[in-house]
């Protein structure tokens, strides 16, 4: 016989009302049940569905069910596995304990979810257009998933990287052109791991009319990447070999995208995707080696007498400048950070989006000051020096 509080949280999650739950002191230590999962709506292609994300010593699995068939596995774990769920309801927290006999103690305290909280967790959760235990061809083909959608455990960190940089890109599609074929460009693309996603998210799952291009000047990267292409039916993805201040292969672009130019080339990749209007520039600089000989200060005296401090310090002088100047080009400009830094130093990205106020006589007048005060000279206001203000 069905006990009343198994019908009320079957009734919980048919309605949509759960907003977030926790199983956790599980029945049998020496099983093989992950010590906590942690349920959470999210909104699927195809309507809403409740997550059951398993939280393992060395990994992290997801399920998801339909809301009539969430509460029946809830309620099934409960009964096989664990003794204690945590439910937050707009209207309580409700903290179940079961006995070993399987007597219920219900536990009624104040909400601490809201909806429109979960509401942000559900955005973030469309965001990620690529969740485990749904395959993507290409991570496959790559070697970050396997057939079935488990990710390899020694791929976990790209998995998130690339989700990261999806997460990213979702953000500002609004801001690309709805009317027409979009043209992506990909700087130095190298095994094109994300230019891949790129394609995946834009083509296969929004359906979009795009091409994107990669580039990079090492040609057997590219022809790996070009027989991937073909192999995954990509027909609107290309690979060439060239040097990005060479390429003169468009005349307009929607979208720039440079991850890891190494110094001076993120410049040229920067500049061209103003020169072709690119609506969205993301770029991940690396080795930004130009400014470290050329920043000077007696004031900064104690960070540049020290080697790794002026490094460090260059590379983030290097970046606020370029920012800054597409700024003053009516860009709106975000530094995020793309990795975890744990995982590489190089975990800046910059991300510009096009907007219509045209040129920023003030963000001029605190470039000067900056590149002034530090006596820079730097690439990118040389190769856009024809679109700044006069000097």
């Amino acid at each position: 016989m069905t006990e009343q509080w198994q019908q009320d949280i079957c009734r919980l999650t048919e309605s949509g009302g759960l907003l977030q739950g926790t199983l956790s002191q599980l029945r049998r230590k020496d099983g093989d049940a992950a010590p906590k999962i942690i349920i959470r709506p999210v909104q699927l292609k195809n309507g809403l569905h409740y997550q059951f994300e398993a939280h393992y010593a060395n990994k992290v699995i997801h399920n998801n069910w339909l809301p009539e068939d969430a509460g029946p596995k809830l309620v099934e774990l409960l009964g096989e596995q664990y003794r204690q769920a945590l439910l937050k309801t707009q209207e309580a927290d409700i903290q179940l304990l079961l006995s070993k006999k399987g007597k219920p103690t219900l536990l009624r305290k104040p909400p601490t979810a809201t909806s429109a909280s979960m509401e942000q967790q559900h955005n973030r959760q469309k965001q990620r257009v690529i969740a485990e235990g749904q395959a993507a061809p290409f991570m496959v083909e790559l070697g970050i998933m396997t057939p079935e959608g488990k990710v390899h455990a020694k791929k976990q960190d790209k998995f998130r990287q690339i989700n990261r940089f999806l997460e990213m890109v979702a953000d500002v599609l609004p801001q690309l052109p709805q009317d027409k074929p979009l043209t992506i460009i990909d700087f130095g693309c190298g095994k094109s791991y994300l230019t891949f996603a790129l394609y995946h998210l834009l083509a296969v799952e929004q359906k979009r009319d795009i091409r994107i291009i990669g580039l990079d000047l090492k040609a057997d990267v590219i022809t790996f990447c070009s027989e991937l292409a073909h192999t995954l039916g990509y027909d609107k993805l290309t690979f060439m070999v060239g040097d990005i201040a060479d390429y003169e292969g468009v005349s307009e672009a929607d979208m720039v995208v440079t991850l890891h130019a190494c110094d001076t080339a993120t410049d040229a990749a920067l500049a061209k995707a103003v020169g072709w209007g690119a609506a969205v520039i993301m770029s991940v600089p690396c080795c930004q080696h130009e400014l470290f000989k050329q920043v000077s200060s007696d004031a900064l005296a104690p960070i540049l007498s020290q080697g790794l401090l002026k490094e460090r310090f260059a590379a983030i002088a290097t970046d606020a400048a370029r920012g800054t100047l597409l700024e003053v080009l009516g860009y709106k400009v975000q530094m995020l950070e793309f990795v975890d830094p744990e995982h590489t130093p190089k975990n800046l990205l910059i991300r510009a989006v096009r907007s219509e106020s045209g040129t920023q006589a003030k963000k001029w007048e605190q470039y000067e000051q900056f590149r002034n005060f530090l006596q820079l000279a730097p690439s990118l206001e040389k190769l856009l020096a024809g679109r700044l203000p006069a000097n």
